[in-house]
């Protein structure tokens, strides 16, 4: 097995107190009080993620535009220089090869943000597609990310940037200096809460993660690892590569057919996908909330009076809401709120209903 990489603030979590596991190749912080607390943090003031083992591909050239649209789902003729996009990256057959965000930087220029798991797979996958004279680079080792995330996320960035962060929009970026470091600026997220992400050369890492906790002190910001990061994400039912989407399960079947735009010319799976939006897919994905006790973890089985009918993709004790909650796919005939299920849970069927997504929305 191949050495676990590190993040350049691996020896900052260690200082701070963090339990370290192996995600996507990577020596990663799950936690450093504990998830329930650190979800609460994010919630209620602001978490800092180092987010860092995340790949960056940057595509620049005059055909960097088309290369991207013809591998993308979404229209990246929706952007201009300063807004980012999100958009499943399919195969001919509709699966998905990764779920990521679209930056244009400038007028022939873009920043592919992809899932630290999947960058040499989406780096050579884009590389097959490009054509001469688009130049297609890895910058995911010296680019750093760290996001920012909850109510007073803002209050305390503000602290460290002349930027107007208010007038950065929701999936906008700008270029500006934080603590004196010039980074890209952008407002995405994936906790289901306002914020920031920050990216900038490797080097200033240390720097800049001591800086926003510094500014934030007063605030209630905690460093938060991927473990909440995890419950805060699915509150919101936003997809997790590996679990609601795979190279076998493509973004109709996911709900997220509003990121394949038909109308915007061919495109990888685009006839796959097409055909699944016309007939239907088999199964969907639904939110489950357990009736008995028990909690649904990924690969179990779904069943419906003694019958298969799906499998969960990622369950959880949802600490916003305070239930034992699910996602998972299931048979089109099943999909409807209100109707009961059972989760095979080490052989026993425990009741479970199909309830609204998402399960958690920020007011405002």
């Amino acid at each position: 097995m191949s050495e676990l990489k590190r993040t350049p603030l691996y020896d900052e979590h260690l200082a701070a107190g963090a339990k370290m596991v192996e995600f996507g190749g990577w020596l990663m912080p799950v936690q450093y009080e504990g998830i329930l607390k650190e979800h609460e943090t994010v919630r209620s003031a602001a978490g800092l993620f180092d987010v860092s083992h995340m790949g960056e591909i940057q595509i620049t050239g005059p055909g960097a535009r088309e290369l991207i649209q013809s591998i993308i789902t979404n229209d990246v003729n929706r952007l201009t220089p300063g807004a980012a996009l999100y958009t499943p990256m399919c195969h001919p057959t509709g699966g998905t090869v990764d779920d990521l965000l679209v930056y244009q930087l400038e007028e022939n220029q873009y920043l592919l943000v992809v899932n630290a798991a999947n960058i040499e797979k989406d780096y050579n996958w884009v590389k097959v597609y490009a054509n001469e004279g688009v130049e297609v680079k890895n910058v995911s080792d010296v680019t750093c990310q760290l996001a920012l995330q909850g109510p007073r996320a803002i209050k305390i960035l503000q602290k460290l940037t002349s930027v107007d962060l208010n007038e950065i929009k929701h999936f906008h970026f700008v270029y500006g200096p934080v603590e004196g470091i010039n980074c890209l600026i952008s407002r995405t997220g994936y906790t289901g809460e306002d914020g920031f992400e920050l990216y900038f050369p490797a080097e200033h890492a240390r720097l800049l993660w001591r800086a926003i906790l510094a500014a934030g002190q007063g605030e209630g910001i905690k460093p938060v690892g991927l473990g909440a990061r995890d419950t805060l994400r699915f509150e919101a039912c936003l997809a997790l590569y590996g679990h609601e989407l795979t190279d076998s399960v493509s973004p109709v079947m996911a709900g997220l057919g509003w990121t394949v735009k038909f109308n915007k010319g061919d495109f990888v799976g685009r006839e796959a996908l097409l055909q699944q939006k016309e007939t239907g897919p088999s199964h969907k994905l639904v939110g489950l909330e357990m009736i008995d006790r028990g909690i649904p973890r990924q690969g179990y089985t779904i069943s419906k009076d003694g019958q298969e009918v799906g499998w969960i993709t990622s369950g959880t004790f949802a600490p916003s809401i305070g239930k034992n909650l699910g996602l998972g796919y299931v048979a089109a005939q099943w999909v409807a709120v209100g109707t009961e299920l059972d989760i095979m849970v080490r052989g026993k069927a425990l009741k479970a209903k199909i309830v609204p997504k998402p399960f958690y929305k920020r007011e405002g």
